[in-house]
């Protein structure tokens, strides 16, 4: 009986170790992840900048195109100006509601809804409260 004790004692011992072993082998993955992830979001900002940039002057000078061809269509300064002012403004209208709309989407309604209702958060704007009937 004694000798089953010590054995079982030795294998608690090993699987605590193991458990601990593999615990800091996972805080190393994690953070060395975390430091992957980090580099990868600059240099993934840095590549969106250059983006930007390069699309912007690429459709300063498809819009300088398409102002010079209705020019040559016939169209007065004002005219082609006023056609390719109206066409940015639109897509960027509907950028501005998309962007919105996305935005809208990351407030995690249905988490904060269920966190509420389980006393976790307090949102009183999320979901309106029944009216309470008085005992009688």
């Amino acid at each position: 009986m004694d000798e089953t004790f010590r054995q079982v004692g030795a294998a608690g011992r090993a699987a605590y170790g193991s458990a601990k072993d593999t615990g800091r082998a996972m805080r190393r993955l994690f953070s060395a992840e975390l430091a992957l992830a980090r580099s990868a979001f600059g240099r993934a900002l840095a590549w969106v900048a250059v983006g930007i940039v390069f699309g912007a002057s690429a459709w300063l000078l498809v819009t300088g195109a398409l102002i010079a061809l209705l020019q040559r269509f016939g169209w007065s300064w004002l005219q082609s100006l006023s056609f390719v002012a109206a066409i940015s403004l639109v897509v960027t209208g509907v950028a501005v509601w998309k962007v919105g709309h996305y935005f809208d989407l990351t407030g995690m309604h249905a988490t904060r809804r269920q966190l509420s209702r389980l006393g976790l958060l307090d949102e009183k704007d999320d979901e309106p409260t029944p009216p309470e009937t008085p005992a009688p």
